[in-house]
């Protein structure tokens, strides 16, 4: 990875875009999404967030994401229709608009993580049901689980943390039907094993991840991403054994690390979070930029310049 074209990158990240001939704009966490009435520009920024709370820029970030869940999209398309109808930019999908179900679809391996939401933050302080689920006593962090759990979370606001919920406490505050739980879980355990699946091919463990779902016509959509580094967590597998029994962490190709230097800081979600370094930014660069050209096999095309510039020449090239 070309560390010293990441740095380049630094001062031309994509924090956000103001294009106000595109549609009504609503900013999420990562993704500034312009809203027509059946269509969604959404542009992917290159906004990193951690603990629920927006911290800064990562270099190629949004690219990356774009690529990497454009590729999953295929992969997956047999098992679930997706929002996506083309990719006019790397940082830009126009996609189907759809009603959001309001609730994240979690499956877990493994159990880790650091944030309060954690399956391992639960474990810890002696908890063995979760959201639901069973886990056996005497686990260790890292450990995989004898079958993959699903813990569903509610979808907060930004600047709040999402909430880790039994599927009874979702129909319990009128989320969603039964039925429809059902369904997105049955979708949300296939496109999980088709995860772990293709990693495995390609030397990686897929630990965890979310999926979001929303309803276009009657029909279930995956929409927001799939299978990205913001989403799920990745380990390297060839010494993921090792390190486990040394009780060392494994080797990571996600938000993790980020997450992981943030705790190490005292920031878990609250108070105000530490000014991320260019040092980190540029390793979180190259390792979302590794997990994408691990599953595509191909090199990322990238160029050093301002990222909004090149995405607004192309949705309104007549303003140039």
């Amino acid at each position: 990875m070309d560390r010293d074209l990441l740095k380049q990158q630094l001062e031309y990240t994509l924090d956000e875009t103001n294009f106000d001939d595109q549609g009504e704009l609503y900013r999420g966490k990562v993704r500034d999404n312009y809203i027509n009435d059946d269509t969604i520009t959404m542009v992917t920024t290159d906004r990193i967030s951690a603990f629920d709370r927006v911290l800064g820029t990562v270099p190629f970030k949004g690219q990356s994401l774009v690529e990497l869940a454009d590729w999953w999209f295929g992969e997956t398309a047999d098992i679930v229709a997706n929002h996506v109808i083309r990719r006019p930019h790397p940082n830009v999908w126009k996609v189907r608009r759809c009603q959001p179900i309001q609730v994240e679809m979690v499956v877990r391996g493994y159990l880790t993580g650091v944030t309060s939401t954690s399956a391992w933050t639960a474990y810890k302080r002696g908890d063995r049901e979760f959201c639901g689920n069973e886990m056996p006593d005497g686990m260790r962090k890292n450990e995989k689980f004898p079958e993959p759990i699903l813990t569903p979370s509610t979808k907060a606001a930004q600047g709040e943390h999402d909430e880790s919920v039994p599927p009874s406490e979702l129909y319990k505050r009128k989320i969603l039907e039964p039925g429809l739980y059902k369904e997105l879980a049955r979708i949300a355990m296939r496109l999980y094993e088709r995860g772990v699946s293709r990693a495995a091919d390609h030397g990686l463990i897929f630990v965890d991840t979310k999926y979001e779902f929303g309803i276009s016509n009657g029909k279930i959509m995956l929409m927001d991403e799939v299978n990205t580094p913001d989403s799920s967590r990745y380990w390297m597998a060839d010494d993921y054994e090792a390190r486990f029994e040394k009780e060392e962490e494994p080797r990571k190709l996600d938000k993790e690390y980020v997450r992981t230097w943030l705790a190490d800081q005292g920031f878990t979600g609250d108070g105000k979070p530490p000014k991320l370094t260019d040092e980190l930014r540029v390793e979180a660069a190259a390792r979302y930029m590794e997990v994408v050209e691990n599953f595509t096999g191909e090199p990322m095309q990238l160029e050093v310049g301002p990222v909004d510039e090149s995405i607004y020449s192309i949705l309104n090239p007549f303003a140039y």
